[in-house]
């Protein structure tokens, strides 16, 4: 008689994947913290009481939950900026971990893959609810070459265009397969197509065991760019068209600060781009 393999646990992921309860705890609880940047993130609660993880921890790093919510702010507003103008589009989240955009981008006409790894997809269609029929998980490791085709994304002149995240993942792959990532982007979307990532400062390689909330799941920081543009360096069709400090979130006293030690630091310490391809 065979016996079924245990389903998957948080636990168990490993230490890239198991950062993916940093954002979720963030927001589901986060509003705790920082109301004013509640996210209203409908599925985030129930998909973090699934997991029967202890995220205390994450929740005490306020800088963390701060980042997060930040970002995934600047998200939406990006996310809802594209789909106005192309309502029938597809979108790609790269790396998804346990997070549900889909809910602020549906509109109707769009579709949504949500990409990661094989036991993290497994995890996600254990503990996330039932997706609309627009709505698509896919198994994918974004450092292998050709994933474009294997995701079976739109691509040619006549393709519409796709908007592509990827957030909390790049500061963890190797230089050359974030180059690598890009120029996939690069070769393949369509003309109008939109990516967004979130980056951190080259000053943070080597040193995620100083990260209150990532040093504690055994991750490491291989990654880092002071600016959007260096992102856009990797590929010709490739424009930086926006870019955000998390200085912003702690207003004027963000920015001076950040002025102050720009000349030391070459750039933000963490910062989020939304790059177009042309």
């Amino acid at each position: 008689m065979r016996h079924r393999s245990a389903a998957p646990t948080v636990e168990a992921l490993g230490c890239l994947p198991s950062t993916l309860l940093i954002p979720l705890a963030a927001r589901a609880r986060g509003a705790a913290v920082l109301g004013r940047l509640d996210p209203h993130d409908r599925h985030a609660e129930a998909a973090l009481a699934a997991t029967g993880a202890s995220v205390d921890a994450f929740l005490n790093d306020r800088i963390t939950v701060l980042n997060v919510l930040w970002r995934t702010s600047l998200i939406k507003k990006m996310g809802a900026r594209f789909f106005e103008q192309h309502p029938a589009s597809a979108g790609v989240n790269l790396g998804a971990g346990l997070s549900n955009y889909f809910q602020w981008f549906d509109n109707g006409y769009n579709s949504w893959l949500d990409a990661d790894l094989p036991e993290v997809i497994t995890l996600r269609q254990r503990l996330l609810k039932p997706l609309p029929a627009r709505c698509r998980n896919r198994r994918l490791n974004i450092t292998q070459a050709g994933w474009w085709r294997d995701l079976r994304c739109p691509t040619g002149r006549e393709a519409r265009p796709v908007l592509l995240l990827c957030e909390g993942v790049l500061m963890y792959l190797a230089p050359a397969i974030v180059e690598a990532v890009l120029k996939e982007i690069g070769d393949n979307a369509p003309a109008g197509s939109e990516f967004i990532c979130d980056f951190m400062s080259p000053l943070w390689i080597g040193r995620a065991a100083l990260h209150p909330s990532v040093g504690s799941t055994g991750a490491e920081f291989t990654w880092g760019a002071h600016h959007g543009e260096e992102l856009a360096k990797a590929h010709p069709r490739l424009r930086l068209l926006e870019q955000h400090s998390v200085s912003e979130a702690y207003g004027v006293v963000g920015l001076m600060a950040e002025l102050f030690w720009r000349p030391y630091t070459g750039g933000c310490m963490y910062g989020l781009a939304r790059l177009g391809v042309a």
